[in-house]
């Protein structure tokens, strides 16, 4: 199983840019909350041990790892409200949210590494899309683990608001739990009127 590594970075630098961030989203695919982002710029003489694509670490692993990012590297956080995904699509909501985490950055990045394989528009800097990247870049995988637990840490406290819809334990993805919270309890503000589910319990009539 790969491991992702320094090799676009390293690559990006020989080329003579100094600052390389790597960029991902995390919430693509819930029925509440926003969709997040994060971009990292990591210090090439302090990368913490054990970075992976965030889907392959237990939560207690990303936590970690998490504490070591934001001590070691630059990191911005980027978000799409429910209104703006709902106004836009997911895509673009998830776009506009990394070019907020990218513009965010206390130094501007010189190339930006994204994950996946379309350049989000309004983008000025140099950059490269790469396919799983979290998977295959360091400065990606790292932006893969701020910005899952950042999100999954919104949700919970969101839960504490809105109970009955396990966001502390789904993240507002659609589960089984989730969905009867829907069928029972109703909308809340924090969900994705544009997602059918949400939508066909506000127009079931």
């Amino acid at each position: 199983m790969t491991k992702p590594d320094f090799s676009f970075e390293t690559a990006a630098r020989a080329r003579g840019f100094l600052y390389v961030a790597g960029v991902d989203e995390v919430g693509r695919g819930p029925l509440a909350g926003p969709v997040c982002a994060a971009a990292v710029i990591l210090d090439p003489a302090n990368i913490p041990a054990g970075l992976n694509d965030s889907k392959k670490l237990t939560a207690k692993r990303r936590d970690a790892l998490y504490d070591l990012i934001i001590a070691t590297a630059n990191v911005s956080l980027g978000q799409a409200t429910v209104a703006e995904i709902d106004a836009h699509n997911i895509l673009r909501a998830s776009h506009i949210a990394m070019v907020r985490a990218i513009d965010g950055l206390s130094q501007n990045a010189d190339h930006i590494l994204i994950d996946g394989n379309m350049v989000p528009r309004g983008l000025t800097a140099s950059s490269q899309t790469i396919i799983k990247g979290d998977a295959r870049s360091l400065s990606i995988a790292a932006a893969s683990i701020v910005a899952k637990v950042w999100r999954d840490r919104h949700m919970v406290d969101l839960a504490q608001q809105y109970p009955g819809y396990g966001w502390d334990k789904n993240a507002g993805y659609p589960t089984a739990a989730h969905k009867s919270g829907l069928a029972n309890l109703g909308v809340t503000p924090h969900h994705r009127r544009s997602f059918k589910p949400v939508h066909n319990i506000l127009y079931q009539d």
